[in-house]
């Protein structure tokens, strides 16, 4: 997960970046954070969809 305070300077470069322009080094910056967060974010969602079990309902009475 992206600690507290990576994700609250990925959210003000994303302001910044809508109010104005963000100088190359920020852009870079923004586009690393960006990066980190969304494969922490796939990360954690591809570790959720391996915990699912689909089960069939017309199915039940076979152990699982």
């Amino acid at each position: 997960m992206l600690s507290k305070e990576k994700l609250n300077r990925l959210n003000d470069l994303a302001k910044k970046a809508k109010q104005t322009t963000l100088s190359d080094a920020e852009q870079v910056e923004r586009d690393a954070l960006r990066r980190e967060y969304l494969d922490n974010f796939r990360e954690g969602f591809r570790e959720h969809l391996d915990r699912i079990h689909v089960v069939d309902k017309n199915d039940l009475s076979k152990p699982h």
